[in-house]
């Protein structure tokens, strides 16, 4: 086990992909295996020192910024250590690279749905975060596809927990009630019944240090057809979406192929991925796409999953319900081949890149929404967006995940004052979500950046009751310290 306190081999252990300032820490812990996690945390707690966990720290939050105490990185904890064709089973440790992970699947004839816009993050990072990304409109959130935790506590003991194994009655749970969202990483997770599991995913190592993940896989699909279409009217658009939400999770009889002769089998459109790009995106992905179409009011990129047998059916019932909504399908571009879906893929994640370096080039941080609101307050919430940023005078972007009423609004101020006049926006949109019964964060999870806004949705009592339930597996708090839950509620007798 490595072991560093020189300040120079500290810093790239300071801070995260959120840029938030000021970490420092005393020492830096580099173990090779679950033991030696063990024997770390057994010293802190005994000394009552705080640990931070690092993983990639491809976060935007600010939880793997250490503010003081030990740090433990898990990147040497990076073996996939199984791949089981017959049980769709993997087993792997928390420091893999979920892009490697993906490949190594996929080499396999398999598929690992979860698919966060950041492919260099650890897996260990999307279980504490329960990450998720563009395929969790079909597929859901890391958490569906967990089947087995090894976690070691802050005690050093070490626990193995299954799917399907209830929590501990003894132990009293937060009893809020869940937003009625698609996506939702605002607090502990809670249920009833509750596996004690799922308590785990997504508590951003404020609860324990994972250091064995078995996870579900399914077979590789046979095909995909993508498609990035263009419309030139906004209603258009958002009715267009309306109809592949309601198709891929109503009754799948709203639009579907036609019979397929031979076979008479209705081919339903199952949409895997629906994501927005407005008009201002748009205008940015041009930079690297010049091909992208000017005077637009938007886009939507989709995937779905084809076999031989359906093809060409379900070519012909998107081009059908693109026709019936009026997406300029001269302009768009579709695709079977997976190598013009990778390009589209690039053209998906060209934008986070452009809008990053528009950021660098103000010499300001860009402010990132991560609120979803419930299917209904949806079309209110993104008309609020765009009223709101358009009289604000600032620059904007708006894209991601329509298909769960989730989007990032990326607010670009020039100079500092703009900066200042953003912030009080975001405050007003989290204001908003949370008015339309929504979540603070969908998928970015809380951390240390986010934790007044998720004071705000909480309450006081609530939070006391989340901080109990920390005190149970935590009673020194040293895990995580800070994140999530603010240390005033820690403290409070």
């Amino acid at each position: 086990m490595l072991t560093k306190s020189d300040t120079d081999e500290l810093v790239p252990y300071l801070t995260d992909a959120s840029n938030m300032p000021g970490g420092h820490a005393e020492k830096l812990f580099i173990p090779e295996n679950e033991s030696e996690i063990a024997e770390i945390l057994r010293d802190a707690n005994d000394k009552k020192i705080s640990v931070t966990v690092s993983g990639a720290r491809t976060g935007t939050v600010g939880g793997a910024v250490p503010f003081g105490g030990w740090v433990i990185s898990l990147e040497k904890l990076n073996k996939i250590k199984s791949i089981d064709e017959q049980s769709l089973r993997a087993v792997v440790e928390p420091g893999v690279i979920l892009g490697d992970f993906q490949k190594a699947v996929e080499a396999e004839g398999l598929f690992y749905p979860p698919d966060p816009t950041e492919w260099s993050c650890q897996i260990g990072g999307t279980v504490a975060t329960n990450a998720s990304g563009a395929r969790s409109f079909k597929y859901g959130a890391t958490r569906e596809f967990v089947e087995r935790l090894r976690i070691v506590l802050p005690n050093g003991e070490v626990r193995h927990i299954k799917r399907g194994e209830q929590l501990d009655a003894g132990l009293k749970m937060p009893t809020y009630e869940r937003p009625n969202v698609r996506k939702n990483v605002s607090g502990f997770f809670n249920d009833e019944p509750m596996d004690e599991i799922d308590l785990f995913i997504g508590s951003e190592g404020t609860l324990g240090i994972v250091t064995e993940i078995e996870l579900s896989l399914l077979p590789k699909p046979e095909g995909f057809f993508s498609g990035i279409v263009f419309f030139a009217d906004n209603e258009d658009l958002l009715n267009f979406v309306d109809a592949v939400k309601s198709a891929s999770f109503g009754t799948r009889t709203f639009v579907s192929a036609n019979l397929n002769a031979d076979t008479n089998v209705r081919f339903p459109i199952d949409a895997s991925l629906i994501e927005y790009f407005d008009a201002n995106a748009l205008k940015f992905i041009s930079e690297k796409f010049p091909e992208t179409p000017s005077v637009m009011a938007g886009a939507i990129f989709f995937e779905q999953e084809t076999t031989n047998e359906s093809e060409d059916a379900l070519l012909e019932a998107w081009n059908n319900l693109l026709e019936k909504h009026n997406a300029d399908l001269d302009a768009s571009w579709f695709t079977t081949t997976e190598q013009d879906r990778e390009k589209m893929r690039a053209f998906r994640h060209a934008l986070p890149v452009s809008v990053n370096e528009r950021v660098v080039r103000n010499k300001q941080k860009k402010i990132g929404t991560d609120m979803a609101v419930p299917d209904e307050a949806f079309p209110g919430f993104l008309k609020f967006y765009k009223n709101t940023l358009d009289a604000s005078g600032i620059e904007y972007v708006i894209f991601g995940h329509i298909g769960d009423c989730h989007l990032h609004a990326n607010l670009l101020p020039k100079d500092d004052a703009e900066a200042v006049r953003a912030r009080h926006l975001y405050g007003r949109f989290v204001a908003q979500s949370i008015m339309l019964g929504g979540t603070v964060s969908a998928e970015h999870g809380i951390g240390k950046l986010k934790s007044k806004y998720l004071y705000v949705m909480m309450g006081e009592r609530y939070m006391n009751e989340m901080a109990e339930l920390k005190r149970a597996f935590d009673p020194n708090g040293i895990l995580g310290r800070g994140n999530m839950i603010d240390e005033k509620f820690l403290t409070a007798s």
